[in-house]
């Protein structure tokens, strides 16, 4: 397992990660989905440990864009059909290696990337082949804080939780 204190992006996928994946399709292009706080807040405190995040998902839409504003995330990577070159992209564009790279996914379209991870996590209620094959499976369900359990487990593995927690009191 990776020194957790080397992790320096989380790369998460949205649908069945940030959401439960359920997609709500209105009448006309509108897609409706459910975000939790608490992985919001989770992602307030990684970025104040200094780290960054992203999303990669193979949908999007305008509530995805609207949760990466919210959450301060400066880009994102949507509608993406290759994760793995995406990937590429990423660490890239944010300077990382592989190895410093958390991803969390929940489905099959999500292994090839998982692998490359430096730490590869997954929902409670990920696909039974994507839990099988990651190195953490968070106790929450997808859209049910799964974000923020993998936030506190990397940020308590390298001592910061308490630190961070600390500040906002």
């Amino acid at each position: 397992m990776v020194d957790l204190a080397t992790l320096r992006l989380i790369v998460l996928d949205v649908d069945g990660v940030l959401t439960d994946g359920t997609v709500v399709l209105g009448a006309g292009d509108e897609e409706l989905k459910a975000f939790h706080t608490r992985d919001g807040a989770g992602l307030a405190l990684w970025r104040d440990s200094g780290r960054q995040v992203t999303f990669l998902t193979g949908r999007g839409g305008a509530a995805v864009q609207r949760r990466a504003r919210e959450l301060r995330i400066e880009r994102i990577w949507e509608r993406v059909h290759d994760k793995n070159a995406a990937l590429d992209e990423i660490i890239e564009h944010f300077g990382v290696t592989a190895a410093e790279t958390a991803i969390m996914g929940d489905d099959l379209p999500d292994l090839s990337i998982l692998a490359r991870a430096g730490l590869s996590a997954a929902p409670a209620d990920a696909a039974r082949d994507v839990r099988e094959r990651v190195e953490l499976v968070v106790p929450s369900g997808g859209g049910h804080g799964a974000v923020r359990d993998l936030v506190e487990h990397v940020l308590r593995g390298c001592g910061q939780w308490d630190r961070l927690v600390e500040a906002l009191t």
